[in-house]
């Protein structure tokens, strides 16, 4: 290995220094030779001409013998050819002026091979840095069928924008589609997944999921960023899970979103003195809203205020106020806030009414499974008429009536429970849900039709499809599409058509999309394929066929086909 130049030692000198230093004439020409190979270029005349005069070996300095190491007070003197003479040159170094080795030695110390040419060289392996990047998601790949690398080669920034914006209100297939690309197990970009991460979250609030959004920021760490926390933390304050997130808050508290959670937290770990001090501080410094101080006065001061009059509610609460105003008594309805509040109504301390109008709201957006909608459902009789409680007393009529299996009191119940749940517009629900059981029941006429196209929206609808009811007008197209398998020929209108299309044998991505498929962008071009769903949902027929058409390009089956059985059974949207 190559010597560490020591400090004082000038550049050209460590080579030099490799040179046999005792019993030898000092030979300049040699001198010269490696000082012009090093390309120094520092021979002057007066040095060059002394250089080229030889001068006579003095004889060697006879070594003197000791028995120790030497004395401190005789000093080693370093061995020099001899005395020096006017007109010799001048050697700032001694070592310069020692004896050439002897002619029968080669002309290197370095008597070993070179360790490069001697040493086994090791194996490089190349690894690409996207792949160092931990993957980050909450159900794996091998169950959502996407890859891990799902936004390579993607810009981030357009990604977040795509996963803010594309909506998915009217189609049921779009957005269980939404929460598969925003929970699976996926490796961020290189660059600018901290900007993903976030939209990620972002989105899963907005569809009213603080549940699966606190998991995924507990998974990726909430603590690494103040905005990580940000929204971790209000995902903890609408799930009623807080606690952790003010326990982190207190060993870090540079993470606060504001001074007002740090007092919030302060309370809710038990310190008050500490809470009553920030509280005392932040209305001196005026670090706080006023109103917030007066919420947060409220809140810390429970006995002075128990005669107070309510305070203003505010019109876009965010998630620490809507706690507060919970904690002091004066919680605030869900019903006009943004979706993930609903979430907070599906907690015991809301009531049964509230809890239900929660539950379906979530339903409809699909961040609720269905099941916990059904125990809500059926969890007591209904305390009045009218609204919500003429959907809980048709759907608990309708499961008893299942439970006998008569299939006459299931035609009776059936079209009355499912008007209510094309109210409530949770028709895939209610289809998940009882699917299976109804395609046991034997009806027939007005009821088996509707049985049938229950059946389509579920995820059995292959299997209903091929049993389709004799007096059911549109079966042949509807059963094609469950199949995969429409013709123009069965086509009788425009969004007909445009279905038919896509699921031609000759159909294929547009070519805007089929440019990020070959580049190797999936999940951008799975974003992009939804925009245009909900455009051809809209009445853009081409962008219909382009959306299906590429679902199907990329594996996407199932969901092209649901999205399109939807699009042809769910009427109102």
């Amino acid at each position: 290995m190559p010597t560490r130049q020591r400090r004082g030692e000038s550049a050209w000198a460590a080579p030099l220094m490799r040179s046999p230093s005792a019993g030898a004439a000092f030979r300049p020409n040699r001198l010269l030779k490696q000082i012009v190979v090093l390309g120094l270029g520092v021979a002057t005349s007066g040095f060059a001409a002394a250089a080229t005069a030889q001068t006579p070996a003095a004889p060697a300095a006879s070594p003197v013998a000791q028995s120790g190491p030497p004395s401190p007070a005789t000093p080693r003197e370093t061995p020099r050819s001899g005395p020096a003479k006017p007109g010799d040159p001048l050697a700032a170094i001694d070592w310069l002026a020692t004896p050439a080795p002897d002619a029968g030695l080669p002309g290197t110390v370095l008597l070993e091979p070179p360790v490069a040419g001697s040493a086994r060289r090791p194996e490089v392996t190349v690894t690409p840095l996207a792949s160092l990047v931990a993957p980050i998601g909450l159900v794996k790949p091998a169950s959502t069928g996407l890859p891990v690398d799902l936004w390579r080669g993607s810009n981030a920034e357009a990604l977040a924008t795509l996963l803010a914006s594309v909506p998915v209100r009217k189609s049921p297939a779009m957005q269980s589609l939404m929460f598969t690309l925003l929970l699976s197990e996926t490796r961020p970009p290189v660059e600018g997944g901290e900007r993903l991460l976030l939209a990620r979250l972002d989105r899963l609030m907005d569809l009213g999921a603080p549940d699966p959004a606190q998991a995924l920021a507990e998974q990726a760490g909430p603590t690494r960023s103040k905005a990580r926390f940000k929204r971790w933390f209000d995902a903890t304050l609408l799930t009623g899970d807080e606690q952790q997130a003010c326990s982190a808050l207190q060993d870090r508290p540079h993470l606060a979103p504001d001074y007002a959670s740090r007092i919030f937290c302060a309370a809710r770990l038990g310190d008050w003195p500490t809470a009553a001090l920030l509280l005392e501080a932040a209305h001196a410094l005026e670090l706080v809203d006023s109103r917030q101080l007066d919420l947060l006065d409220r809140f810390l001061n429970p006995d002075v205020f128990e005669d107070a009059p309510p305070l203003r509610a505010p019109k876009s609460p965010d998630p620490l106020t809507f706690r507060l105003y919970e904690t002091i008594g004066e919680r605030r309805p869900t019903s006009n806030l943004p979706r993930a509040f609903a979430a907070a109504d599906l907690r015991d301390i809301a009531g049964w009414k509230a809890q239900l109008e929660a539950a379906e709201r979530l339903t409809r957006i699909g961040a609720l499974n269905p099941n916990h909608l059904l125990g809500l459902y059926t969890e007591r009789s209904p305390a009045a008429s009218g609204g919500i409680w003429d959907r809980v007393a048709a759907l608990q009529r309708f499961e008893t009536a299942l439970e006998t299996g008569s299939a006459e009191a299931v035609s009776k119940t059936l079209p009355k429970v499912w008007r209510a749940m094309q109210t409530a517009q949770i028709e895939t629900a209610f289809a998940d849900l009882f699917a299976d059981q109804l395609a046991r029941i034997p009806l027939d006429g007005q009821a088996a039709n509707l049985a049938w196209r229950i059946r389509l929206l579920a995820p059995t609808y292959e299997t209903a499809s091929h049993s389709p009811p004799p007096s059911q007008g549109r079966s042949a197209f509807v059963a094609a599409v469950a199949q995969g398998v429409p013709t123009q020929e069965l086509a009788r209108n425009g969004v007909e058509q445009a279905i038919a299309a896509a699921f031609a044998a000759d159909s294929a991505a547009p070519r805007k999309l089929q440019r990020l498929l070959d580049n190797g962008q999936l999940g951008e071009s799975i974003l992009r394929a939804m925009q245009l769903f909900a455009q051809g949902a809209d009445g853009n027929l081409g962008d219909l066929t382009d959306a299906l058409a590429t679902f199907r390009a990329v594996g996407l089956e199932d969901t092209a086909r649901r999205a399109a059985l939807q699009l042809l059974l769910l009427d109102h949207r």
